[in-house]
This record gives structure tokens, sequence and C-alpha cells, in this order.
């Protein structure tokens, strides 16, 4: 079963690579509960299938970067990416996007919380396994208020779709 609009974000926990250290926080990868962390926000999820793959590489996250002001000016507190990659890798691709402290670059690496979204996908025939399907969602206090499932290309699961989502 596929999350709808409405629904409330499924239990689970999420990985970051976290790069300076702080309290509560230590240096490299640390797991949150989704439940704490979208607690009273408004924030954009989007997810993805791998990090350092073409489309992801060349338009989605650059997008939320380049985007990033005017999404906190319609009200978003955080952008997250989600990707079925470890906490390494996502804090690697991060860097290498310079999306350090832009976009929270969150690790499913089980796949546990992209498959409770039912949004996984079998990648495979390309050599990785289950993956994400491509979407963005806008959750408000862990309710989903707006969902875009891609079907094949790149499109409304891009960081001007929603800016034009949310007026």
């Amino acid at each position: 079963m596929t999350i709808q609009i409405g629904d409330r974000l499924p239990e689970g926990t999420l990985s970051e690579f976290i790069e300076t250290e702080t309290a509560g926080c230590s240096l490299g990868p640390n797991t949150f509960q989704v439940a704490d962390l979208v607690k009273g926000k408004k924030i954009v999820i989007f997810g993805l299938p791998g990090a350092f793959t073409p489309t992801c590489s060349a338009q989605h996250v650059p997008g939320y970067v380049q985007h990033f002001d005017e999404l906190k000016a319609k009200g978003v507190d955080e952008i997250w990416c989600v990707s079925v990659n470890d906490a390494f890798v996502m804090g690697a691709w991060g860097r290498d996007q310079k999306a350090t402290g832009i976009v929270r670059m969150m690790a499913d690496g089980n796949a546990t919380f992209t498959k409770a979204l039912g949004l996984d996908a079998d990648f495979s025939k390309y050599g990785m396994g289950t993956r994400s399907q491509r979407y963005s969602m806008l959750v408000e206090d862990g309710v989903v208020k707006q969902l875009n499932v891609e079907q094949g290309g790149f499109e409304v699961s891009s960081a001007e779709y929603m800016l034009k989502q949310l007026g």
C-alpha cells in the first residue's frame, strides 16, 4: 500500500552522516526516529534511486540546493533527500553536491522506511537491488500534504514543481 495525501508518515528511522559533532549528535552516522524529526515542522522530502546516479546528481539534488531559499521563504523548515544507500555514501554525496547544511541527506540503508511508504522499486536488472522510486512530498507535522510520484522520467518530483505546489 502506497502512502497517500492525508496519511501520517510511518514509524521508522533514517540515518544521517553528521559532519560536525554537537550535543546529542556524534561525528559520523547518527540514526533518528522520523516521528521525532517531523514533529511541528513543514518538510519537503524527496526520494530517488541512488546516490551518485546520473539524473539524481545532475538534476534532482541540485534543484533542491538551488531553490533552497525560495522553499524556505514558502515556510519549509527542512529539505530531506531519502535514498536506499548507507549514511557514509549519503554524506559523501552531500559534500559532492554542496548540499551540506541545505539538504539533509537521509540514508535508508535497508529500504525499511521506503518500503513502509510503499515507494520501493526493484532495480535488480541494473544490479542495484531494492531502491526508492523517484518522488517528492510535502509533510506538515508528520502528515503528507502533497505527494508526487514519477511515472518514469523526472518532472513532478523536482524542486520547481514543489515550488509551484507551495504557491
